[in-house]
């Protein structure tokens, strides 16, 4: 097989290549450049396990980064086993074809316990006296310590949240490399999450992330040049673009206000009580999961959402079987935010009455995606010494919170999720063997089939 190396520039896609993405932009000149119809939801990864599996999510599972996990009526997000998903991997595949195949994941999602050959993911370490401490995980186990003695600890803090930069993902960069020179994997699978923040951040024009274009173009630039001189031929893809937004639907709330969603007070807090309610949903950018415990309240509930303010369409289960999410684990219902909308998890009425969890970076304990957590609370006066002191609190060994996220869902500027309908905002797929590109725009499903068709295309790669 010919080695080939996937880089997946998230939120990447063809209007943000151009003056401050030179290096790309050169590159996919000589190539070609196809838009990717996104797979519904547009998330990561729902839109990852398609791409790996040539499979929608009615087969794979994957509905969402997260679901209701009906017998344990808890909602998960960000799980990590690959045994969640339910259909076989393009490395399945390519090893049944050639034996001696071998494939490096390097971050892409549902990354443990997989058959891969190489594989490291992000695996923070939550000690009992309540700290999370930065690491990852790896198979084989022995790379673990061999990637953080010379790389450094892997920057957990500046992979999501407030302090996110170009740091996680050049970290990942080097991992990849390190890889490289010892195992020489024919597929390696490279996840660069750079653009993800700014764009949910800052906002969805280039020259509002012109410096972090730069970064991401330069990371790309080198990571080609590497690959190329090593005689492997790389793929540029992304999993969905982000498009602005401007507001936020707390679908929770329609669904308490309704009387259907029941919450359950500890020490003056509300907690979601998914068990109890009636209905409730699982928000994810801009899809939602609306689960029903009772199911004689559905067409009550499919009116209430397809009357409310900013939710474009509502799947039932003929919706879902077209847009291909007829599986147990997503919602009887499922909503669509309007393209400048996008749903929140909140579901308590009165701020004092917000969990604790809430003004934390807490991706677990959230019943629903927060990209509120890429924010510091701009109401503190000083935020940098506030959030000094309470890490001094937690270097001295005292119990802390690190409550400085905000709770304002207008602060979010991008999102994504729902089908994008402009080319331009789509995710790409750029290669140099434009021969194997069948035509300008692909489904999500061919993009499993146009990376198995460049492992066994035998296309000579001049090094540089």
């Amino acid at each position: 097989m010919k080695k080939t190396v996937v880089i997946n520039v998230v939120g990447l896609s063809s209007r943000l290549i151009g003056p401050h993405t030179p290096k790309l932009q050169r590159w996919m000149q000589a190539g070609q450049l196809a838009t990717i119809q996104p797979v519904l939801p547009a998330v990561t990864c729902t839109a990852q396990s398609t791409y790996l599996t040539g499979q929608w999510p009615s087969e794979t599972g994957i509905v969402a980064n997260g679901w209701y996990f009906r017998d344990d009526c808890e909602i998960k997000f960000w799980r990590q086993s690959n045994k969640l998903v339910q259909t076989p991997k393009i490395w399945d595949v390519a090893r049944q074809i050639d034996p001696s195949f071998t494939c490096a994941n390097l971050f892409w999602w549902y990354n443990m316990y997989s058959t891969a050959d190489y594989t490291v993911t992000p695996r923070p370490m939550y000690p009992a006296d309540g700290r999370k401490l930065p690491d990852i995980y790896t198979q084989p186990a022995n790379l673990r310590p061999q990637l953080q003695t010379e790389l450094g600890q892997f920057p957990l803090f500046k992979f999501w949240g407030p302090a996110t930069s170009i740091a996680s993902s050049q970290w990942i960069a080097n991992s990849a490399k390190w890889v490289e020179q010892r195992v020489h994997p024919t597929l390696t699978l490279i996840y660069l999450p750079h653009l993800d923040y700014c764009l949910q951040k800052v906002g969805c024009e280039p020259d509002q992330i012109a410096q972090d274009l730069h970064e991401i173009d330069d990371l790309c630039g080198d990571l080609i040049d590497f690959y190329e001189n090593q005689g492997a031929q790389v793929i540029v893809l992304s999993e969905y673009g982000i498009t602005p937004v401007s507001k936020p639907v707390h679908i929770n709330r329609l669904l308490r206000d309704a009387g259907l969603l029941q919450v359950r007070d500890e020490l003056g807090l509300e907690i979601l009580d998914a068990g109890a309610s009636q209905a409730f949903a699982v928000a994810d950018h801009q899809l939602a999961h609306v689960y029903l415990n009772d199911p004689t309240v559905l067409p009550t509930v499919k009116q209430l959402l397809e009357q409310a303010d900013g939710i474009d369409y509502v799947l039932d289960e003929a919706g879902k079987r077209e847009y291909h999410l007829d599986h147990d684990r997503a919602g009887e219902l499922v909503a669509v935010a309007e393209p400048k909308a996008w749903f929140t998890y909140y579901y308590w009425l009165d701020d004092s009455r917000a969990p604790d969890f809430a003004r934390t970076v807490d991706i677990h304990r959230k019943p629903g995606y927060d990209p509120v957590e890429l924010f510091v609370d701009p109401t503190f006066n000083a935020p940098k010494l506030k959030v000094a002191a309470k890490l001094l609190k937690k270097q001295l060994g005292f119990r802390y919170l690190m409550d400085v996220i905000p709770l304002d869902a207008t602060l979010v500027k991008g999102s994504h999720g729902h089908l994008t309908q402009q080319p331009g905002d789509c995710p790409v797929f750029i290669t140099r063997q434009p021969d194997l590109i069948p035509q300008e725009s692909i489904t999500a499903v061919d993009v499993f089939h146009l990376m198995l068709a460049h492992l066994q295309a035998n296309v000579p790669v001049t090094a540089k």
